[in-house]
């Protein structure tokens, strides 16, 4: 995707941010000293396998952390506002929604069975920008439009369960968009669908972005999704961006041992006969302090330091770093896979 980034303004900066969950008195770090900046206009997808902290970490961005969890360093910067900061729903209510809106991955759970789908898209137009009865209903019928729903004046009627789960997540990406916000997070909104509807959704997304001058937060374990859709790709290991650069340099030049398995996992690479690549072991439990690089009891390549002292960010461009001894100039010279040389030949496929 080329969209340019609008003149590198940076529109919600994250600096050393922690989460941590108390769960039964066991303490859980969540999310561990992240820092990312994202810019107006673009579509960043935050990428990694379950439990490596994506949802959480723009959770943190609306205030919908469970109860047991909350925010224990570091800082949320937009508009002027520290929103680590914030501490109560009042607070919340001028950029939930308003500000920041979400897509969530399961529309059923997103929408209220015993409200017609026009009432529930007017509610948003009526709370976030004021308007009421025709007015909003008005506002809502364009909305079932801008999302590609045929017959709005039809479907405004209608209830969740008439709709398929294409057109739910349709209803759903409507209701955030009739919010008006300024960026929209889009947590995994395809995966329950179909391959089909899936491209759809994908393409309709963009468009939105577009039309409504959206900055994006995509997130997903699917690298053939990210392809697609993104400016920018930052992977999420444990916890922590492991990785951070244009979708190209992640996809064609990845320095980090674990984007390099998240890539080399991707169906696309696959040779018929040859089973599919599979990243050995577990993720480490983030219930104890993780000491060197998290990914290092996963990684063949891995070095003795890895094992003890953390890395720190090694810049390749200056769009692109990866936290990783490998990039430390006293490191010995280890060879990318030779899958990335098929990633290459195959690049156009999985645009």
């Amino acid at each position: 995707m080329s969209t340019p980034i609008n003149n590198g303004e940076v529109i919600l900066s994250v600096r050393d941010l922690q989460v941590k969950f108390d769960l039964r008195g066991r303490i859980l770090g969540a999310i561990r000293e992240v820092s990312l900046d994202i810019y107006k206009g673009e579509t960043i997808a935050i990428v990694g396998e379950s439990g490596s902290g994506k949802s959480v970490f723009t959770k943190t961005f609306m205030g919908l952390l469970d109860a047991n969890g909350k925010i224990t360093g570091g800082s949320i910067l937009y508009d002027g506002k520290d929103l680590a900061k914030f501490k109560n729903e009042k607070e919340w209510l001028g950029i939930r929604g308003r500000e920041i809106a979400m897509i969530m991955q399961d529309p059923m759970t997103s929408l209220n069975p015993l409200k017609t789908i026009g009432q529930q898209i007017a509610e948003a137009v009526t709370l976030h920008r004021g308007l009421k009865g025709a007015e909003a209903k008005k506002a809502a019928l364009q909305h079932l439009a801008d999302v590609g729903i045929t017959d709005p004046e039809r479907r405004y009627d209608q209830y969740p369960h008439e709709f398929s789960g294409g057109m739910r997540q349709r209803v759903v990406i409507a209701i955030a968009i009739a919010c008006r916000p300024k960026i929209l997070i889009c947590d995994e909104p395809t995966t329950a669908l179909d391959v089909t509807i899936q491209a759809q959704i994908l393409e309709l997304i963009a468009g939105l972005r577009e039309k409504y001058d959206l900055t994006v937060v995509f997130i997903t374990h699917d690298l053939g999704v990210v392809a697609h859709v993104a400016d920018r790709v930052a992977v999420m290991y444990a916890g922590d961006i492991i990785e951070l650069g244009k979708t190209d340099e992640i996809f064609y030049d990845p320095k980090h041992p674990y984007t390099w398995a998240l890539l080399a996992s991707l169906p696309q690479l696959g040779e018929r006969g040859e089973e599919l690549f599979t990243i050995k072991g577990t993720p480490p439990s983030l219930f104890v302090k993780i000491h060197g690089d998290a990914f290092a009891p996963r990684n063949p390549q891995a070095l003795k330091i890895d094992f003890v002292e953390r890395p720190p960010y090694f810049e390749v461009t200056p769009t692109h770093k990866a936290r990783t001894w490998l990039l430390d100039p006293r490191a010995p010279k280890v060879d990318p896979p030779p899958f990335l040389k098929l990633l290459h030949e195959k690049g156009g496929a999985l645009k």
